[in-house]
């Protein structure tokens, strides 16, 4: 039975699946071997309920099993998805010219590791860059001849009653973190300088930095309830049916003059938290950031679908500032249900009171193959 719950666990991780699955391993685990048959079941539920692949489970003699989905190919994700945050990050989002020479520009976004070993010989944890790149859905169909990802990634144009989310599109982003600035600074010169001569139409170097300890610039701690182990994070993140991860980027420029004129008690009214303490405020409204994301305004309640959140604060005191937003998911379910429930694009119709105080100017959905298959573009 104890092996039958990892290759489940395997298999929910594959799915995206999250909390759900975690809430079923519950249930699964306790009791006599009786409950236990009938727990599996419920495991396997919880495995679903974050996609709907209940088509893809069937029952065998009382118990429901996955014989397709027991075994998981070796894939290893690529550092900047599950390793650990820095002080600093650089989001690096590149366009490219059309008709450029895909297979050249995708063998240097491979060659992404090797420029890191260069900067960075050692494993000092003071100049370690943690750093993966990722492809928009056109730029990976092409690099891979037609393959593409597993499961369709594409972004779409949202609006709500607080503002929009543009799509802005792109083909390769890379995501790096340090504990060192420069090196980043160095990295983010040597790829742009990788690139064949005439093929970036467009390239943006954003650089993010830890903001007193952990906080966003509007004052409130971000990403509380970030999965914090590697092995959630791996459940959260990866697919374990191809070892990568779907990962999106959104650049909020924030609303500086409605932060500063709005009192605390406004402010934690829209987001669902407290801005000293971050603890989840028992009486909220279902437009709140935290009822957006958890689809409910009683406390406590585990969300239906989770992201591992690297976003950090961006930008200068003088021109814009904000947060550059960046998430990764064993599936894009688990994007598309938040960005949905920020526009009101659910059943409620409720839009997300964030936006009110923050705007977003762009965003795009990726693919972070893992390292076995980020070889085969080299």
């Amino acid at each position: 039975m104890a092996t039958f719950y990892k290759a489940a666990r395997t298999a929910a991780r594959g799915f995206g699946a999250g909390a759900a699955f975690r809430r079923g391993l519950a249930i699964a685990s306790a009791g006599t071997a009786r409950r236990a048959g009938a727990g599996v079941g419920a495991l396997l539920a919880g495995a679903a309920l974050a996609t709907g692949g209940y088509r893809l489970y069937k029952n065998e003699g009382g118990l429901t099993i996955l014989p397709q989905l027991m075994a998981a190919p070796s894939s290893t994700p690529q550092p900047s998805v599950i390793g650990e945050g820095k002080t600093f990050s650089v989001y690096i989002w590149i366009h490219l010219k059309p008709g450029v020479n895909v297979a050249e520009c995708a063998k240097v976004a491979a060659s992404l590791q090797q420029k890191v070993k260069v900067l960075s010989p050692t494993s000092d944890e003071d100049d370690a860059i943690l750093a993966g790149v990722g492809f928009g859905p056109a730029f990976y169909k092409q690099a891979t001849a037609g393959a593409g990802a597993s499961l369709n990634y594409y972004y779409t144009y949202r609006k709500g009653a607080h503002g929009e989310m543009p799509s802005t599109g792109g083909d390769i982003f890379i995501h790096a973190k340090s504990n060192n600035y420069s090196k980043l600074f160095e990295l983010t010169q040597t790829v742009v300088r990788s690139f064949p001569a005439g093929t970036i139409q467009k390239a943006e170097d954003y650089y993010g930095w830890t903001f007193q300890e952990g906080r966003d610039l509007s004052g409130f701690i971000d990403g509380t309830e970030n999965p914090a182990a590697e092995e959630d994070r791996l459940c959260v993140a990866v697919n374990s049916l191809c070892g990568g991860s779907y990962c999106v980027t959104q650049r909020w420029i924030h609303q500086h003059d409605v932060i500063q004129n709005s009192k605390d008690k406004a402010l934690e009214s829209f987001i669902g938290r407290g801005k000293a303490d971050s603890v989840e405020l028992k009486n909220k409204t279902i437009s709140s950031h935290v009822a957006r994301m958890v689809g409910t305004t009683t406390p406590g309640q585990p969300k239906p679908f989770e992201l591992v959140r690297h976003s950090q604060p961006y930008g200068t005191v003088c021109g814009e500032s904000g947060l550059f937003f960046i998430g990764y998911a064993a599936s894009p379910d688990n994007l598309n249900y938040m960005l949905d429930r920020m526009v009101g694009a659910d059943k409620d119709g409720q839009s997300d009171d964030i936006m009110r105080l923050t705007k977003c100017v762009s965003g795009t959905y990726w693919y972070f193959p893992s390292q076995q298959d980020l070889k085969k573009l080299a």
